[in-house]
């Protein structure tokens, strides 16, 4: 974590030379001027009246670095490169800024907006982005530089938009300016020492070898219950024994989580655990336990309810849970009676920071609401009646008061009213009999579908039996590998016509039940029936498949979307869009969405719901991972930039941008943004659009292909066990399982690299209408799948899948579940801490052009849950981002920092959730200012 070098302080208004003489102020100006110069030039002396760019040989690169330097000495006073044109020697600069006053505020605001903009000077009333042309991109630049001299006021990207000029944004941090000579107290942050490789590779192995011993365990349970279904005398026994089998199995697995939860861990409370560690391996065991356990596909369910009272949770009567992110330390999980808790939330109850996961209680009162895509941090708490907004979150330490309405990242109080429904009768009879029913589906339909359906095939099917008879290795002879390549396109292309036309059909029937407006009770056959809707018809295979393209909007409007008049752009949406019911979705003409749009048109409480259309406005852009609900209050022509807070309250906002939560108002458009306006537009566009749908084509074409190729690997491997079954039994089935995923990780890793011809993609500013971009949108289309490489979440194993996809990266990298783009874009220090659902995002679509740039994590920084950092962004050495924070594109933070919010800004240690846990035996180093200091135990 560096050494602290430090500065021996000079007083301006005195020094002394090297023989003792007075001299003034000007010459030890001068003197330190010229040390700072010849460590640039890497000569050992420069003379003080010689020219920087006549005898010196300098240019204007070289002389930006030289004020940069100067800059960071609190001893010196500011330059910039205006005064370096002006004073062209080291003895004049020295004499023309020895005795200046304290420059005010408003000038160097505008010396360093000029150095950023590259102009020699910016009037102070010149609107940043109307009148000067900047970008958000420019203006974070423009932040970061103004960080970075402590004798100004710390400025964010919000304080931009909302003091749009110099003169405006001077007036209003005026008092905030620190103290000369002063400097901002960052927040505390702790440092710990990395762990030896032996113990990471140590831990690795152990985590390799329980997945290995859970595949084998797996197998030897299949293989007995696969026998014993296959001795069945006709279809009824063979369906019976798989009824009794598949509940057995399921019993099993949803039983085993539990068992081992209690046996390896007991009752979690508030600690910390080293990673890496034998603890840590007993932590991360639960951990993925607890995902796999087929209850997690319960949620919105009274039975993942009962799942999580079994596992040590404090849940009360009348509680919903629709998130499947699961609870891990459910001891220190409360939720009271009647509360609900809205997909995609997080309450993990822990945290991965500085090299420990930190555990600690999440506490939710009775009648509690908690927004879709929430995060809320260990030591967080709602009172009774207490609600939280979506893509909302709370940091360790904040506790919404009884009856308050929170919103925000992190939350601050708010008017709006996120229940949306009244509540309806809901007894425990009906929770009860929806149960059962659940149940009896799974178990008397969908396991014994499978199971059953197995046997028959491997018994009943010539070819396929002769896999299990005596003769062995029938993977030598070509029949095999043909009736690979047989199955596998039926399976594959079978499935997926099938599958298409079941979401367009069935869906449709269905919801002529539901009708808009009108308030059903949770659990009856109306909330059966909107379940069955909502996960049909987000299938995102076919998203995938045809996002970035014409033809998603033809797709989504087979599923129900109103969409008309269609104004295609050829990138309408992106290949990640998901709804509650696509029949009430609607989005207005020449509106364009990117990835993660997630439409919320249910509301629910915890006895009722009712479906409301959500209606999004024509000539929009929404940017990445927005959540938009029935009651979201924008019209037409607005930009709703990446994770924004949609408002649900107050005037109607049109022909504005919204960013931020809770989102503020900022410029709709910026003069930059618009130099690619032209190609959307004219007679050539028709052409244009031709020639991106041709390009679209192709890469869907290459999507099918290459899933095709994946599901031929596994039928293959499945037929090779098949065949090996005689001789090894349930070691061939492990084995099967074992190479589906090392193959099949392998395979989507090469799909991947092969996708941008082995060079990984390029930064890049174009128009969606050029090339660049089209091919960019193929290697979105061919990324690895999600799914593949989770089982990996939190292991060793994960930094070799980056590795091998191109990323950066340092030593001994711990990954709990984060998201990649462009990843030989990214690069990622040594010990390294990126928590569940992070994000790094190396790109931004607004209207119609399209950016990347690099992003740089430095050693021992922790990205939050839930946390996205855009492109061209620097996160320092040992730099903390709080949960579900936007680092926003451009933005540096210094080493050490702590920063929050949406948009992210350096923040106090309460608020950015810098609370450590420490039991008596911890020793933990702190870095404050800079300098590093020991913690005394216990402390």
């Amino acid at each position: 974590m560096g050494k602290t070098v430090e500065v021996p302080t000079v007083d301006l208004a005195e020094s002394s030379t090297t023989d003792g003489a007075h001299v003034g102020p000007a010459a030890g100006v001068e003197r330190m001027f010229t040390d700072v110069l010849a460590e640039v030039l890497r000569v050992e002396q420069v003379p003080a009246d010689s020219h920087f760019f006549d005898d010196l040989g300098a240019d204007s690169m070289v002389m930006a670095q030289f004020c940069a330097r100067v800059r960071k000495r609190p001893d010196l006073p500011s330059v910039s490169i205006k005064d370096i044109y002006q004073h062209p020697t080291i003895r004049s600069l020295a004499a023309a800024l020895a005795d200046t006053a304290p420059v005010p505020v408003e000038r160097m605001f505008t010396d360093v907006l000029a150095e950023v903009l590259r102009v020699e000077q910016v009037p102070a009333d010149s609107h940043f982005f109307d009148d000067l042309g900047a970008d958000s991109m420019v203006m974070a630049q423009f932040c970061a530089r103004v960080r970075k001299q402590p004798d100004l006021p710390s400025v964010s990207i919000k304080d931009i938009y909302q003091h749009p000029t110099i003169r405006s944004l001077a007036a209003a941090l005026a008092d905030t300016t620190p103290a000369a000579g002063g400097s901002p107290v960052p927040a505390t942050t702790e440092v710990t020492t990395p762990v030896s490789t032996r113990q990471y590779v140590l831990c690795g192995a152990l985590q390799f070898l329980f997945l290995l011993g859970y595949s084998y365990l797996t197998a030897l349970v299949l293989e007995l219950g696969f026998e014993w279904i296959s001795a069945g005398s006709d279809v009824v026994h063979v369906y019976l024994r798989s009824v009794l089998f598949g509940g057995a199995f399921f019993l099993g697995m949803s039983t085993l989580p539990i068992l081992v939860k209690w046996v390896l861990i007991g009752r979690w409370k508030p600690q910390r655990i080293r990673i890496w560690s034998l603890a840590y391996v007993r932590f991360w065991v639960v951990k993925t336990l607890v995902g796999l356990n087929p209850l997690v596909l319960f949620a919105g369910s009274p039975l993942y309810v009962l799942y999580l009272r079994a596992l040590g949770a404090r849940v009360g009567r009348g509680v919903v849970v629709f998130s499947r992110h699961a609870p891990v330390c459910t001891d220190l999980l409360t939720i009271g009676e009647g509360t609900v808790i809205r997909k995609d939330a997080f309450l993990t109850g822990y945290r991965a920071c500085a090299g420990w996961i930190q555990t600690g209680a999440v506490t939710l009162g009775r009648d509690v609401f908690v927004g879709e895509a929430t995060v809320l941090d260990i030591e967080t708490s709602l009172g009774d009646g207490a609600q939280l907004g979506h893509a909302s979150s709370l940091h360790a330490g904040q506790a919404v008061p009884e009856g308050e309405r929170w919103h925000g990242s992190p939350a601050q109080p708010a008017e709006a009213d996120y229940r949306g429904v009244e509540p309806a009768g809901c007894g425990a009879g009906r929770r009860a009999v929806y149960t059962v029913l659940q149940l009896l589906k799974a178990l008397a339909l969908q396991l014994p579908l499978v199971y059953g359906g197995v046997a028959i095939l491997f018994t009943e099917v010539p070819r396929l039996a002769a896999l299990l008879g005596n003769e062995p290795l029938a993977f030598t002879s070509w029949t095999f590998y043909s009736d690979a390549l047989a199955v596998s396109l039926v399976l594959f292309f079978g499935s997926a016509l099938v599958r298409l036309l079941v979401m367009v059909a069935v869906p449709r029937v269905l919801n002529l039940a539901i009708k808009p407006g009108k308030v059903y009770r949770l659990y009856g056959i109306h909330y059966a029936l909107h379940r069955a809707i909502a996960r049909l018809t987000n299938i995102q295979f076919f998203k995938t498949l045809f996002g970035d393209s014409s033809c998603i909007v033809h797709y989504l409007r087979c599923m129900g979307y109103r969409l008309a008049p269609v104004v295609q752009t050829g990138s309408n949406f992106g290949n990640l869009v998901k709804h509650e019911t696509p029949y009430l979705s609607a989005v207005g003409s020449g509106t364009v969405v990117a990835s993660g749009l997630s439409i919320a048109n249910v509301d629910f409480s915890s006895t009722s719901f009712r479906v409301s259309r959500a209606s999004i406005g024509a000539r929009n852009f929404l940017g990445n991972w927005i959540v938009y609900p029935a009651q979201g209050r924008t019209g037409e022509n607005c930009l709703l930039a990446t994770k924004v807070l949609v408002p649900i309250d107050g005037l109607l906002r049109e022909g504005v941008g919204l960013l931020g939560s809770p989102s503020f108002e900022i410029p709709r458009t910026v003069e930059r943004d618009t130099k690619f306006n032209h190609l959307a537009s004219g007679d050539d566009l028709p052409r244009r659009l031709a020639a991106k749908n041709k390009h679209n084509a192709v890469s869907m074409g290459w999507f099918l292909l290459s899933r095709w190729c994946y599901a031929f690997l596994v039928v293959l491997i499945a037929l090779g066990a098949a065949d090996l079954y005689h001789s090894l039994g349930a070691s061939a089935i492990a084995l099967a399982t074992v190479l589906i995923f090392l193959f099949g990780t392998l395979y989507f890793v090469l799909v991947e690299r092969a996708a941008t011809g082995f060079r990984g993609v390029r930064p890049t500013y174009c128009s969606i209408y050029q090339i660049d971009f089209w091919r960019t949108e193929r290697f979105y289309k061919l990324f690895v799948p999600a799914g593949v490489h989770a089982v990996f979440n939190g292991t060793p194993f994960k930094a070799v899948i980056w590795r091998l996809l191109g990323v950066r990266l340092g030593k001994r990298l711990f990954d709990d579940g984060s998201d990649l783009d462009e990843k030989n874009l990214v690069t990622i220090g040594d010990d390294c801490m990126l928590n569940a659902g992070s994000h790094i995002q190396c790109h931004s679509q607004e209207d119609f052009a399209f950016k990347s740039d690099r992003t740089v994590i430095g050693s021992g920084c922790t990205v939050g849950t839930g946390a996205l950092v855009h492109y061209g962004v620097t996160m320092g050495d040992g730099a903390v981002l709080a949960p579900d924070s936007f680092l926003m594109k451009g933005e540096e933070m210094p080493p050490h920092a702590r920063w929050g919010g949406n948009p992210a800004r350096q923040m106090r240690d309460a608020l950015a959730g810098s609370r450590v846990l420490r039991d008596h035996n911890d020793n933990a180093a702190v870095v404050t200012s800079g300098t590093r200091r020991e913690a005394a135990p216990g402390t």
